[in-house]
């Protein structure tokens, strides 16, 4: 699903966010990618969505080469990319069923696969009783499932979660991640970038931890080690 080549990223005038990394991701797999602020991981996420284009190597998503993936491009690639952030994103001034809408309505969705849609979502994340409600009537968790809903819109084979849990309490946090398990259950490939030692730990799934823009662990059943 997911193949990296011997990928450089090379920021002038002198730095390395990437050096020379390999990796390759199965579909249907769920893999947390670790590491200390400046590791790399943020680069990595950049990359696999479009956002920034490497130096050196490879980057295969499916059957598609991106490693130059043209602008006019990016859009068909995110449709295949969920992407969940830790700062929610949410639209304040649309309701919880507009802001997962407003998503299909940019690419030209017809009313009726809206309507469709969006409660089959809602049910997924287990909201589908807050339909109404607006982002400052939810708490955080809840405001973390509207997100995940909105990044299923196009049914995307890969989720991408980048510190999905960084504005949660524990409790939260683990519902969450039980939300991510059920999903990648469902044939997504998941692929959570951490720093939650505790997460990782209970996940029991495969880790890959950089450092310095270098892989230096790749385990399958793996811990938080750093």
């Amino acid at each position: 699903m997911i193949k990296i080549v011997n990928v450089t990223k090379f920021y002038s005038p002198s730095t390395y966010a990437l050096r020379n990394i390999n990796f390759y991701i199965r579909p249907g797999e769920f893999v947390s990618i670790i590491g200390r602020s400046g590791a790399g991981k943020s680069t990595i996420i950049k990359i696999l969505i479009g956002e920034e284009k490497i130096t050196n190597g490879r980057v295969i998503i499916g059957d598609w080469d991106i490693s130059d993936i043209r602008p006019n491009e990016v859009p068909a690639l995110r449709r295949q990319i969920g992407v969940v952030f830790q700062d929610f994103k949410l639209l304040p001034k649309k309701t919880v069923y507009e802001n997962i809408a407003f998503a299909l309505e940019v690419v030209g969705a017809s009313s009726k696969k809206i309507k469709s849609a969006v409660p089959q979502l809602l049910k997924i994340v287990g909201l589908e009783n807050k339909t109404n409600h607006w982002p400052s009537q939810l708490s955080a968790g809840e405001q973390q499932r509207i997100v995940i809903a909105r990044s299923l819109v196009h049914k995307p084979k890969i989720l991408i979660a980048d510190e999905p849990t960084g504005n949660l309490d524990s409790i939260n946090a683990r519902d969450i991640i039980e939300l991510l398990e059920k999903i990648n259950e469902f044939g997504t490939t998941v692929l959570l970038v951490t720093h939650n030692r505790e997460i990782v730990n209970i996940l029991k799934k495969r880790v890959i931890t950089l450092d310095h823009g270098m892989i230096i662990g790749d385990q399958p059943r793996g811990r938080y080690v750093i």
